[in-house]
Order: C-alpha cells, then structure tokens, then sequence
C-alpha cells in the first residue's frame, strides 16, 4: 500500500529555517516526481517545488517564484525520502505542507497534479 509520511513542520520565527520530510512506502520515490504543495487558511493548494526524471539519471528540479533562493528540494533515494529545506521563512510562508507524488518521470511545479498525497504538516512562521 502506498504512503507518504510527512513531517518536520513546526513553529518558527521569521527568517527561521525548517526541514521537512517525506517518506514514501509502496512506490520507489526515484522513479516518479514528487513535490511539495501548501495550503494556507482560506486558500487553494499551491505548489512549492517538486523534483523530477528528465531522463535516464538527469534530475530536474522546479520552484515555484515564492521558493525560489529561499527553499530547496533534495531525495535520499538510499532511505526513500524527499525533502524541502526551508530557510529565510516568511509569515506568508504559514500553512499545512503536504507531498504528492504524481506516477510519471517528469513534470513541472506548475503542471504536476499528484496521484497520491501525504497527510501534511503544519509549518507556523510567527514571531
């Protein structure tokens, strides 16, 4: 059975960092795109950034503007995990994170429409 298994999210300052992580049983993240989506009160769900195949071993990674120079996406393949380390955070920036991972190799941040979800974490950016 397949899941995603979020965590990480907390309270922190403005300006603060976080990293948060996704675990995936079931599937083989390396083999299919995956991403990092928020929803703040009141809003739609948003894509943050997400981390795809282009090809046979060429990595593609795409931010949405909010999260670009601020957060960065990475995987572990060796322990199934992908991550959204999150640095100058902004209150803006406050809402649930989920992981999605959509079943394709290669998509973009804006294209990407997940397959599967994780349960989300909150991340609280207040002083």
């Amino acid at each position: 059975q397949l899941q995603l298994v979020e965590s990480g999210g907390g309270l922190v300052e403005p300006g603060g960092s976080l990293r948060l992580s996704c675990t995936a049983s079931g599937i083989t993240l390396d083999r299919y795109a995956i991403g990092w989506f928020r929803q703040a009160p009141g809003k739609e769900r948003e894509g943050v950034a997400c981390i795809s195949m282009s090809g046979v071993n060429v990595e593609n990674i795409d931010y949405a503007d909010s999260a670009k120079g601020r957060f960065a996406i990475s995987r572990d393949n060796t322990k199934n995990t992908v991550y959204l380390q999150m640095s100058s955070l902004k209150p803006d920036d406050t809402g649930v994170y989920y992981c999605g991972v959509e079943l394709r190799a290669w998509t973009t941040i804006r294209a990407m429409t997940p397959d599967h979800w994780g349960q989300g974490t909150q991340v609280t950016v207040s002083s």
